[in-house]
C-alpha cells in the first residue's frame, strides 16, 4: 500500500458510516466566486423572524417583522437577481437596492444580515472597510475605490442634483461578472456592511462544477462531508435565532413591568432554490 493510499484509508476510516466526502473549492477573491446557494441568505432571514411570502413556483419574497423592508429574488426575469426595498419611515427615506444574480451570496448576506441587526445612530465611514483591505481610491470625477487586483469597484456617482447612486461591479477578462446599485437614501450602515463583505479577504466555498472560469480566480481543493456543510449552516442559523430572541426579549421588557413569558413560534420549511 502506498503512502497516499494508506492516508486515504485512514481518512475514510474516520468518516461516519454512509457518508462520502464531496469535492469543493475555496475560491478567492470572493467577489468572483459566482452566486452560490440562496439558502445562505434566505434561511438566515427566516431564522431572524422574517416572513416568507414566496409562492410555489414563483420568486422568493421575504418581509421584515415590521413590514418595512422586503427582500426578493427573481430568477424568472431578465437580468434577474435580488431586489431589496425599504419603505419610508420616520427619519429614513424610502430606499432601494439591486444585486445581480451572480453576486456571491456571502456578499448579499453581508447586506441582508445587517437588516436583521441593530445599529447605532452614528453614521459610519462606508469607505473604511475597503481602506483596511488595501483598496485604492479616486475622487474625480466621482468618489470610488477599486480592489487591489482591479476586478472589483465601488463608486458613488452623482450626475446632477437629485441624480445620484451607489454602484458596485466585478469584472474578469470576459467582461462584467455582476453589478449592484443602491439609491443614495440607502442607510449607510447597510452600505458599510456590504463593503465589509465585499472586501473580506477570506475565500468562499463552492462545489465542483460551480467555479466560474477566470485567470483572476485562485482555488484550493478541499474534501467536505455533507454533515459538515449542514453543521456550518446550523451554526449560522442558531446565532440568528439567539440574536432574534435576545432582541425580542429586550423589546418586550419595560421598566417596572414583568418580563413577558415565552412565545410559541411556528417552524418554517426550507426555502426553494
Amino acid at each position: 500500500m502506498t503512502k497516499t493510499t494508506k492516508k486515504n484509508a485512514q481518512q475514510w476510516a474516520g468518516w461516519g458510516p454512509g457518508e462520502r466526502p464531496e469535492q469543493h473549492y475555496l475560491v478567492a477573491p470572493r467577489h468572483l466566486a459566482g452566486g452560490g446557494d440562496l439558502r445562505h441568505v434566505t434561511e438566515y432571514l427566516r431564522a431572524s423572524g422574517w416572513k416568507d411570502r414566496s409562492k410555489t413556483g414563483g420568486p422568493l419574497v421575504f418581509d421584515s417583522p415590521d413590514r418595512t423592508v422586503r427582500v426578493g429574488y427573481d430568477p424568472f426575469v431578465q437580468p434577474g437577481g435580488w431586489t431589496i426595498s425599504g419603505k419610508r419611515t420616520p427619519g429614513q427615506d424610502a430606499w432601494y437596492a439591486m444585486f445581480g444574480s451572480r453576486v456571491p451570496v456571502e456578499i448579499i448576506a453581508g447586506f441582508t444580515d445587517a437588516l436583521t441587526q441593530s445599529h447605532t445612530a452614528h453614521a459610519p465611514n462606508v469607505w473604511q472597510p475597503l481602506h483596511r483591505q488595501g483598496w485604492s481610491g479616486e475622487r474625480a470625477p466621482h468618489v470610488g475605490m477599486s480592489s487591489p487586483d482591479g476586478t472589483a469597484f465601488l463608486q458613488f456617482h452623482q450626475s446632477g442634483p437629485g441624480q445620484a447612486m451607489w454602484w458596485a461591479r466585478a469584472a474578469t477578462e470576459y467582461g462584467t461578472a455582476w453589478h449592484a446599485t443602491f439609491t443614495p437614501t440607502t442607510p449607510m450602515h447597510l452600505i458599510t456592511a456590504f463593503n465589509t463583505a465585499l472586501a473580506h479577504p477570506d475565500p468562499v466555498m463552492r462545489p465542483r462544477g460551480h467555479v466560474p472560469p477566470s485567470r483572476h480566480i485562485r482555488t484550493r481543493s478541499v474534501s467536505v462531508l455533507p454533515s459538515q456543510l449542514s453543521a456550518w449552516q446550523q451554526t449560522r442559523l442558531t446565532a440568528a435565532r439567539a440574536a432574534t430572541w435576545a432582541r425580542n426579549t429586550t423589546t418586550r421588557r419595560r421598566p417596572g413591568t414583568t418580563p413577558a413569558g415565552p412565545r410559541q413560534t411556528a417552524g418554517g420549511s426550507y426555502a426553494r432554490r
